[in-house]
């Protein structure tokens, strides 16, 4: 007989720990059944719960993931046992990993564990979020709702994902194309106008471009030294903010920028509000919803903000004060969540907010977009345009001075 540490909840909602002797896992979840607990996690003292299979990462598409969901919300709806469901999403799965973790689920079922705790099993293709929603509407009796909000919320939060994706890449992929183009008229190009200059003896250079030939000069004298300088640099700097200090300090920067600052503050305010509104809709409770809210920030002053929120909330006080605090989000927000809080419609409130701000980073998205776009052709263009006027100088000196003799 093993010694298994267990972690659920009463049908109340209040979370429990302890320790329990047991065969097997079946018979620990049987046991918390009897005392009404729902059980979350249970593993062997010890022993840690994540399960890598072979063959995969473990890692699945959003898209995958939201087509699983709505279909296995679609077979509850009508009735079907739950192993039953599982087995025939896992049989038609196109995806080999996304299929054995599907098997593992159903086996793990089988074998007397809870849905929740299945799929917990699988941290790395179900996170927090998703299981405790699926726990919440085991618990509810209420799968099926809470799988069809789940898929609603992978779908706006991958399409919110996409729009910031694709305008913080859009002016890096055109400083990325000007530095090549820099680099490649510097090493190639105007080495191929000094031979031409050659030709016309020992006249004197006019002097923009003579600046340009000593760049190309220093260039390609140093350009090993530029690669390796470039590439320590960026491992130096991502690796600098990957610890806590850099984090912080590059999350408090971004915030703090005119445009992108902005932009990012909004999609933190459509994040936060859209998780947990489905979660709190979904029966979570407050405390154990804005711990999960808070790690999913992906912002470290934002994720405080949060956590301060949830500790004032344990002391007692309301959301909407603490809130108001942090200066984290708007006040407008503040104030929605405050007629939320009265009124006793939280979960419609936030995702009334959340609807607002998706709209909002839309619009932030396109407005960025159209600013951007002419600002990087103008600083391209200008580039070029110097080197190739720095070029073409002295050939125009060289034709005047032919016409006037």
């Amino acid at each position: 007989m093993a010694e298994w540490v267990w972690e659920g909840r009463t049908r109340t909602g209040e979370v429990r720990k302890g320790t329990i002797n047991a065969e097997s896992e079946r018979d620990v979840h049987l046991r918390l059944r009897q005392q009404n607990i729902q059980p979350n996690k249970v593993k062997k003292k010890g022993k840690g719960l994540a399960i890598k299979l072979p063959g995969g990462s473990g890692k699945i598409r959003s898209e995958e993931l939201v087509v699983f969901v709505r279909q296995f919300a679609t077979m509850i709806d009508a009735g079907l046992p739950l192993v039953q469901c599982l087995e025939i999403l896992a049989t038609q799965e196109p995806n080999k990993t996304f299929k054995r973790i599907l098997m593992d689920v159903k086996n793990s079922v089988e074998a007397g564990a809870t849905f929740a705790d299945s799929l917990k099993r699988h941290p790395q293709t179900f996170d927090t979020l998703f299981v405790n929603l699926v726990a919440a509407g085991e618990i509810g009796g209420i799968l099926d709702t809470i799988l069809n909000r789940l898929a609603t919320y992978i779908e706006k939060n991958v399409k919110l994902k996409r729009k910031v994706k694709g305008a913080m890449m859009y002016p890096i992929g055109i400083a990325v194309v000007a530095i090549g183009v820099v680099a490649a008229l510097l090493k190639y190009v105007i080495p191929t106008f000094e031979q031409m200059f050659a030709d016309f003896g020992n006249a004197k250079l006019p002097s923009l471009t003579q600046l340009v030939i000593n760049m190309s000069h220093w260039f390609q004298a140093n350009f090993t030294y530029v690669v390796i300088a470039g590439v320590v640099s960026f491992i130096g700097i991502k690796k600098f903010f990957a610890t806590a200090r850099g984090r912080r300090l590059l999350d408090k920067t971004l915030l703090k920028l005119p445009i992108v600052g902005k932009l990012l503050r909004k999609v933190a305010v459509a994040k936060f509000t859209r998780t947990l509104g489905t979660m709190i809709a979904s029966g979570v409770p407050i405390l154990d919803a804005l711990d999960i809210v808070a790690k999913a920030a992906n912002n470290v002053i934002i994720e405080e903000g949060i956590q301060f929120v949830r500790d004032r909330i344990s002391e007692g006080s309301n959301m909407a004060d603490p809130l108001a605090q942090t200066k984290v989000f708007p006040s407008m927000v503040v104030q929605m969540i405050a007629v939320g809080e009265s009124t006793g419609a939280m979960d419609t409130m936030l995702q009334k907010i959340a609807d607002f701000y998706e709209d909002e980073v839309d619009v932030a998205v396109d407005s960025l977009t159209k600013l951007l776009e002419p600002i990087m052709m103008v600083v391209i263009g200008g580039i070029v345009g110097t080197v190739l006027i720095a070029m073409y100088l002295p050939i125009f000196e060289v034709a005047g001075n032919i016409k006037s003799s």
